[in-house]
């Protein structure tokens, strides 16, 4: 027998002849095994703290989006980026449906002038049934809104993210509305 218990590939002890030394492990080897495991097992390490990460920042938005909204704070339009896709789906009494698109700077204006009148009519929302799903690095939120004033609930669906600067913002607004 050699100079240690090693076993061969039968289970027997290592002749003379046959080599008792374990094989080398470079670092290469270990973070090329590494990333194979993590790929077959599913492991997403970091990927999945940044996953949680931005959804912590997603509720955060959106929670700024209400809480601006229920004060009537005309500041709520500056949580949207200029190039912010913005569209409405507008069911009408007739049962006619009209979709808008809205460019996001004309909305934004919109919103920093309706909020004075959106105020004197008490005109606010309830949001419920929200969800969160990460799309990339930006999170998909969809909830229920329930508009107070005239007695309806329809989706809405946001897109936010961070903005070139880091900053997290608006990308884009979906939502459904009857006049």
């Amino acid at each position: 027998m050699g100079c240690c218990p090693c076993l061969n590939v039968g289970g027997m002890p290592l002749t003379e002849t046959e080599s008792c030394r374990r094989p080398t492990v470079t670092k290469r080897t270990a973070i090329s095994l590494l990333a194979l495991v993590g790929t077959l097992g599913g492991w997403t390490g970091r990927a999945a703290d940044s996953e949680a990460e931005s959804i912590e920042r997603a509720k955060a938005l959106f929670e700024q989006y209400v809480e601006l909204e229920k004060a009537f704070d005309p500041a709520v339009a500056d949580l949207y980026t200029d190039e912010a896709v913005i569209t409405n789906k507008r069911t009408y009494p007739t049962g006619q449906v009209r979709e808008l698109a809205i460019p996001a700077v004309q909305y934004k204006e919109l919103l920093r002038q309706a909020m004075p009148l959106a105020k004197q009519l008490s005109d606010t929302n309830r949001y419920s049934d929200c969800s969160y799903r990460t799309l990339g690095e930006n999170v998909e939120i969809k909830c229920q809104r329930f508009a107070e004033r005239k007695k309806y609930t329809s989706p809405i669906r946001l897109v936010v993210g961070p903005a070139a600067t880091g900053k997290w913002v608006i990308h884009e607004e979906h939502s459904e509305s009857i006049p």
